[in-house]
């Protein structure tokens, strides 16, 4: 689940409760990671009382304060135990030197793989769940190199590239910009409120109250990313672009707009 960043946490929490259901409800052993966060301790003592507050028996703060500390047996342990993991907002880098190239970080990809584990990301909690993640940048302006700092990300679902907290801080020139950096990859732009929810057959469904914005480069015919100053403006032909909303879904895949209700695919 890829979540926008600040997703409701005192309504209906739709998203947070389809996070607890798919982990096993009641049932959940739940491990919030809020490495990401400079107050570890707070964020992840909030999501500790929500995932209570919705009856959850078992909860592990998994509060990882230095890079690879993670691969303490403490932490392995209790990894092993979650059949689900909440990845909080805060710092993408910073979560990212925690965890990457770690022996926790492989145990969730391998989980998610055989799909023993949930796993959560909102925020910088999304942004690291490409190969490539964007790490900090600019709005607001026409989409040029200087707008998108660029790293790589954790891999856990490689072919995307994620923006947050998207039209509410009018990213998609920023995300533009990185999808000229990095045309084999698919942009996505996570309103806040709103999650891409993966479904492990190669698509993901949109829940909650804004949209999620899909930048397709398959069929890009040119950029002048390499050849132009980090400050001109950027040259994108024929980009395809989508915007989903609640109850779509998007075969990531194939590169396709699914129409459920019909059992086929539609190309606009």
């Amino acid at each position: 689940m890829v979540i926008g960043g600040a997703e409701d946490k005192v309504g209906q929490r739709i998203i947070l409760s389809n996070f607890f259901h798919s982990a096993g409800g009641k049932q959940a052993t739940i491990g919030i990671v809020p490495s990401a966060s400079q107050e570890p301790s707070v964020v992840g003592e909030r999501y500790r009382s929500i995932f209570s507050q919705m009856g959850a028996q078992t909860i592990q703060v998994l509060d990882i304060r230095r890079p690879h500390e993670c691969d303490q047996d403490r932490w392995l342990e209790l990894l092993d135990s979650c059949t689900g993991v909440f990845l909080s907002g805060g710092d993408q880098v910073r979560l990212f030197e925690f965890i990457q190239g770690s022996t926790f970080l492989t145990t969730i990809k391998k989980r998610l793989h055989v799909g023993t584990l949930v796993l959560a990301g909102t925020s910088a909690g999304a942004a690291v769940m490409g190969e490539k993640m964007i790490s900090g940048g600019s709005s607001g302006e026409s989409p040029n190199r200087s707008l998108v700092d660029l790293m790589d990300g954790l891999g856990i679902i490689p072919e995307l590239l994620v923006d947050q907290h998207f039209h509410n801080r009018n990213r998609m020139a920023r995300l533009m910009s990185a999808i000229a950096a990095h045309p084999d990859k698919l942009g996505i732009g996570i309103d806040e409120d709103t999650c891409a929810a993966f479904k492990g057959d190669g698509t993901f469904e949109v829940m909650g109250k804004g949209s999620i914005t899909v930048i397709d480069p398959r069929e890009l015919t040119h950029t002048n990313y390499r050849g132009s100053g980090d400050t001109s403006p950027l040259s994108l032909h024929d980009l395809r672009v989508h915007v989903l909303n609640q109850g779509d879904h998007y075969d990531y895949k194939r590169r396709v707009v699914c129409v459920p209700s019909l059992g086929r695919v539609s190309n606009f």
